[in-house]
């Protein structure tokens, strides 16, 4: 099973981006495996804090688990207009130090949820044009910009609307074959490395 490491870009403890990508595992589980990467405790990028060519350890325990990951699938908030900076923040330290990309040629899709009729669609177009620079390969279509009500959810996290589980269902048959289609073979040297 296909393992995607997911970066919620909220650090809300009732975030319904967190509640969406889990209703999201659930519905995933029988085609992949929903990780979730912890994104609190990794300090703002600043060159400084390397040692010796070195990230600190949140860091380098964020970029193990995006690199250890088939996909990656990023859960959107949209503040301002855009996508929130502790995302922005995630992606410049997996990009560093130079060479050592964690993002480099993987599977990436975006969804997003926001109670406005909108969802999350001006911060995940924000998104999009950041990770095609660091060489995500993003999924374009189809699009989830959705708009989260309390009663499509069950209180086990579980999406309770049968028509709002076809939608998402059918988003992540794609996510997943887009996963196959466009993930490359990991060498052995990348293998022991992850």
């Amino acid at each position: 099973m296909k393992q995607v490491a997911v970066l919620v870009g909220s650090l809300r403890r009732d975030s319904i981006n967190r509640k969406f990508a889990e209703a999201l595992g659930h519905l995933a589980a029988e085609r992949l495996e929903f990780n979730f990467v912890e994104l609190g405790d990794v300090p703002m990028y600043n060159e400084d804090l390397f040692v010796e060519g070195q990230p600190p350890e949140p860091v380098a325990r964020m970029k193990r688990e995006i690199e250890g990951a088939d996909a990656v699938l990023f859960v959107v908030p949209e503040y301002n207009r855009s996508f929130p900076a502790v995302l922005k923040n995630a992606i410049d330290w997996g990009t560093r130090p130079y060479g050592r990309n964690s993002f480099a040629a993987k599977p990436g899709g975006i969804v997003g949820t926001t109670p406005g009729a909108t969802g999350t669609a001006a911060g995940q177009n924000h998104l999009k044009s950041v990770l095609t620079v660091v060489d995500v390969v993003l999924m374009g279509q189809p699009e989830v910009y959705f708009q989260y009500k309390p009663e499509l959810f069950a209180e086990d996290g579980t999406v309770s609307d049968a028509a709002t589980a076809r939608f998402l269902g059918g988003y992540l048959d794609r996510f997943a074959k887009w996963i196959e289609r466009t993930s490359e073979p990991k060498t052995t040297a990348q293998a022991d490395a992850g």
